[in-house]
């Protein structure tokens, strides 16, 4: 297990650099940083120079969006949580519907492998928004 374990974060370490040569990045269309919504609001996600794709394969250039509520970006390698503030896209999916208690929050859009491994704060965005 511990030889797999390392040939797999071997093949991401090397997508990451992939990835960040290629200049990849992720981003918020909606909302944008500092917006005041509603307790339910939309949220879709935006990748460039890279594609999002389904988990379940390690593919260069490739990877799926998690969202983390009121939480900071994942190391590149390791797993994001599957938990109620981390939140997966793994079917490949750019758009979603958020309810939030009232108050200011913090919403980090982490881009991750088909492993979901994350690729590190370079392929993240964090902004802030204040639920009504």
């Amino acid at each position: 297990m511990t030889i797999i374990r390392s040939l797999v974060f071997g093949l991401c370490a090397a997508g990451l650099s992939s990835l960040a040569i290629a200049g990849g990045s992720v981003h918020f269309i909606e909302p944008v940083d500092g917006a005041t919504v509603a307790q339910e609001f939309a949220v879709r996600m935006g990748a460039e120079g890279i594609k999002v794709q389904a988990s379940g394969a390690l593919m260069d250039g490739t990877g799926h969006h998690h969202l983390i509520i009121d939480g900071k970006p994942i190391a590149a390698g390791v797993a994001v949580p599957a938990d109620d503030t981390h939140l997966h896209f793994g079917k490949g999916q750019t758009e979603t519907t958020l309810k939030l208690a009232p108050g200011q929050h913090t919403l980090t859009l982490q881009f991750a492998d088909g492993l979901h491994q994350s690729y590190g704060p370079d392929l993240s965005q964090t902004i802030t928004v204040t639920v009504k």
